[in-house]
């Protein structure tokens, strides 16, 4: 029997137009043995919400270059608690200045890779928010 592979959706919220960084982390996590769901650029929360609840992925991942992480968190998990998928785990990567990582957890983020952090531990942090 196959085990099940982790379905992670991999967003870019708003109108954040660098997506190179997302679509490398989508590669390595594929090339990881993970099913990625790739939403695109400028896509809404709510229609990333929406794709997670269609997709029924394991993992949300946002990659936020433009600095406004705080905002679309908060947002993303309001509407996750709206639509009854609390308890998919979310990951946030790109431009997280590190005094905004713990703000971020305390919100209830569960993955926060800021730029810069290797493949593996990126992947490892994934495998681990799957489990949870």
């Amino acid at each position: 029997m196959t085990e099940k592979k982790i379905k992670v959706l991999v967003g870019k919220p708003g109108l954040d137009g660098h997506d190179r960084g997302a679509k490398v982390i989508a590669l390595a996590l594929r090339d990881a043995g993970m099913e990625v769901v790739y939403t695109g650029l400028h896509q809404s929360i709510e229609k990333i919400v929406r794709t997670a609840v269609q997709e029924a992925v394991d993992v949300i991942g946002l990659s936020i270059m433009s600095g406004a992480h705080l905002p679309i968190c908060k947002k993303l998990l309001e509407l996750m608690d709206a639509e009854g998928i609390q308890e998919i785990p979310v990951a946030v990567g790109g431009v997280i200045p590190q005094q905004d990582v713990a703000r971020l957890k305390q919100m209830g983020i569960q993955g926060v890779f800021p730029g810069g952090t290797k493949f593996d531990d990126i992947i490892t942090g994934i495998e681990e928010l799957s489990k949870s």
